[in-house]
């Protein structure tokens, strides 16, 4: 149960951390980050947490691309939804975990019956 309740604030303290460093950056990029997070949490499976990598690479994206100047319409292009689609295209979730377990499991039970595919 204690790594259960750290799990938890461990990951709180990583989301406090990461909405710090978007706080931080230019207007133009939080605003877009802010945009980008309610549209993917649509997305999110159980608690959210497999959306935690998926914002903090975001975040180190629009900083490095702050940094060098430019501008998030530059990083995103101007359909951010295709943008956002193309990041949860590249990332693991946890839906595509259960999807695979589904799969495994119903070709294991088959298996087990004697039953071909």
């Amino acid at each position: 149960m204690h790594d259960f309740w750290r799990t938890i604030t461990g990951d709180k303290k990583e989301w406090n951390r990461m909405e710090a460093r978007a706080k931080a950056l230019p207007r133009d990029f939080l605003i877009v980050y802010g945009e980008i997070k309610k549209y993917m949490w649509n997305f999110s499976a159980g608690t959210g947490m497999d959306m935690v990598p998926i914002f903090r690479d975001l975040i180190e994206l629009f900083e490095t691309s702050a940094a060098d100047g430019k501008g998030v319409i530059e990083i995103t292009g101007e359909d951010v939804a295709a943008f956002c689609d193309e990041l949860l295209r590249n990332a693991r979730t946890y839906t595509e975990d259960w999807r695979e377990a589904l799969n495994r499991n119903v070709m294991q039970k088959l298996r087990n019956e004697g039953i071909k595919k």
